[in-house]
């Protein structure tokens, strides 16, 4: 029992820090269209500072995925 309340401990956290991210996306991702622009980035300077960084695939946009390693 112990063991099931700390997985579902953990897995509430998760979602919790999924959610989180996932409206600081959505607060970058200016015209909506599922990806961070480069020019959206400028608006954060702690985000432009790392966007080449996060652009693990190098398209020039971030990807939620890529997004979700910002530290801002």
């Amino acid at each position: 029992m112990k063991n099931l309340t700390m997985m579902l401990s953990v897995v509430v956290m998760l979602v919790s820090i999924n959610a989180y991210a996932g409206a600081e996306f959505e607060k970058y991702d200016v015209d909506g269209n599922g990806v961070i622009s480069e020019s959206e980035a400028q608006n954060d300077s702690a985000l432009a500072e790392q966007f080449k960084t996060l652009d693990a695939n190098g398209d020039g946009e971030l990807s939620k995925e890529e997004f979700s390693s910002f530290s801002g």
